[in-house]
């Protein structure tokens, strides 16, 4: 049994594709460029400022702070104004609940903080995380594993007794680089084949494999 279940949000508990698409595509107007969907959404684990850098380089436009921290201020404020509309996905709301009072639950994102609890607020379920580390904590991107090494020293547990529930490659590696058990949900960007390639000890189609989820989780099967 692990003693600890840290979960990603954007696509594995939130459904933000279509908000965050829409606000980096408002911020690289500023640049006078347009970004494909599917570019961002196969790199929105990796955190927005890795995204930005990334989108910058392979449109030849110089990486600049300055040009970097105006994208990432009107992408917070196109993403600020839509964060109302954010939806958990489906079958997360359930499985939340089914974790909660049996096992510790933290929450490892690289988005902002601000925006996640104030969702989290919204929807009622703040008081069913023991621990939430966002952008703001961490200095490395997945696949770098800091985000959840951070939540499992907010949570008091060692990084052995924690299971990551992910939707991307990069943080199914960074749950591994951890030490971590992984859970990976094809969900997001990222087919069950891409997922299986990076070994995570489950891989299933959707949140809403609750009884197979709780059991791997509570009973290691």
């Amino acid at each position: 049994m692990f003693n600890a279940v840290i979960f990603d949000w954007d696509g594995t508990l939130a459904d933000t594709r279509w908000v965050l698409v829409r606000a980096f595509n408002e911020a690289f107007k500023l640049v006078g460029c347009a970004v494909s969907e599917e570019f961002i959404v196969r790199l929105i684990g990796v955190g927005e400022r890795k995204l930005f850098e990334e989108a910058l380089k392979s449109l030849n436009i110089p990486l600049r702070e300055d040009t970097l921290e105006r994208l990432s201020r009107r992408k917070f404020q196109v993403q600020s104004a839509l964060a109302g509309k954010v939806q958990l996905i489906d079958g997360a709301m359930d499985l939340l609940h089914g974790l909660h009072g049996r096992v510790k639950v933290g929450l490892a994102t690289m988005a902002r903080g601000t925006l996640v609890r104030r969702i989290l607020a919204e929807k009622g379920v703040e008081r069913l995380f023991d621990a939430v580390v966002s952008m703001e904590e961490v200095s490395q991107p997945k696949p770098d594993p800091e985000v959840f090494l951070k939540c499992a020293l907010k949570l008091k547990v060692k990084p052995e007794e924690c299971v990551v529930v992910e939707d991307s490659v990069f943080g199914v590696k960074a749950a591994k680089r951890a030490g971590m058990g992984c859970i990976a949900i094809a969900s997001g960007a990222y087919s069950m084949e891409e997922l299986k390639e990076q070994n995570p000890d489950l891989t299933l189609p959707s949140i809403k494999e609750k009884d197979v989820i709780l059991n791997f989780i509570l009973n290691n099967a």
